[in-house]
């Protein structure tokens, strides 16, 4: 096997464990929201009930954690763009989403922020209400254009 194709189906692994990571911890952040549990209890409780085999745990434990941690500088980001929307008025998922994402753009530098929006969009349309997928695409663009406004300028040349 050649070091490039090597290199890229390990890139694609790393993707679909994290993939796997954004899935529980979307469901996690849900979770805490909904119930107000404790992180590590979610997380125990994530790692004991699912096969976590194929999920970056790394990734996972920061996603879950970040969240809670940067809540308000997260929400600050995103908020001035949810449009005739409250944070209160958004439902659990799509809130869910929008602070993962964001924490995302904020703290996770090394993930594009394509990915962060494609993945998030991903995520709405299993998990979601209909259409909600558009409604954070929409969110997301807009957060991305100030939180990576640099990579978001250079993406566009």
């Amino acid at each position: 096997m050649s070091n490039s194709s090597s290199a890229s189906s390990s890139t694609a692994a790393l993707a679909a464990t994290r993939r796997m990571a954004r899935h529980y911890a979307m469901q996690g952040l849900y979770q805490w929201q909904m119930a107000g549990a404790s992180l590590n209890a979610i997380e125990a409780e994530f790692r004991v009930d699912n096969d976590m085999t194929n999920v970056d745990l790394e990734y996972f434990h920061d996603l879950l954690h970040g969240v809670p941690t940067h809540l308000s500088d997260i929400e600050n980001a995103f908020e001035p763009f949810l449009v005739e929307r409250s944070l209160k008025e958004l439902d659990p998922i799509t809130r869910a989403l929008l602070r993962l994402a964001t924490y995302e753009f904020l703290h996770r530098l090394d993930v594009p922020y394509k990915v962060v929006i494609n993945e998030a969009v991903s995520l709405a349309k299993k998990f979601g209400a209909e259409d909600s997928h558009k409604f954070i695409n929409g969110v997301l663009d807009k957060t991305a254009a100030v939180a990576r406004a640099v990579e978001v300028k250079a993406n566009k040349k």
